[in-house]
């Protein structure tokens, strides 16, 4: 089974049931706690605690979330000072992801 990342716009419309991410779905998604965290915050302020509570517990028994260590972060600061030349540098925190999940699941 193919393993993809889950940014936290895919995550929510997964859970809305959207058909253009159905087979997504039903592939092995992974993601960590930052995408976990603003998924948490548009539920609560959506649905409230309680439902949001039922959602993130089903949502972690289904997906595999990561928490970044420290050389993550430093592998991620690198990767928008490489393309200093470049006009549409990547935003760090968008590193992020990708540098935990490369060190989980290096393949």
């Amino acid at each position: 089974m193919v393993k993809l990342f889950a940014d936290t716009y895919a995550l929510v419309e997964i859970l809305k049931g959207n058909t253009a991410y159905e087979k997504c779905s039903q592939e092995e998604l992974i993601t960590n706690e930052f995408n976990i965290f603003e998924l948490a915050y548009a539920m609560y302020r959506d649905f409230g605690r309680t439902d949001s509570i039922n959602m993130l517990s089903f949502l972690r028994s289904r997906i595999e979330v990561i928490s970044p260590e420290d050389l993550d972060y430093l592998e991620a600061s690198k990767t928008p000072a490489m393309m200093e030349d470049r006009a549409d540098r990547i935003w760090s925190p968008s590193c992020l992801p990708v540098s935990a999940i490369m060190r989980h699941d290096p393949e």
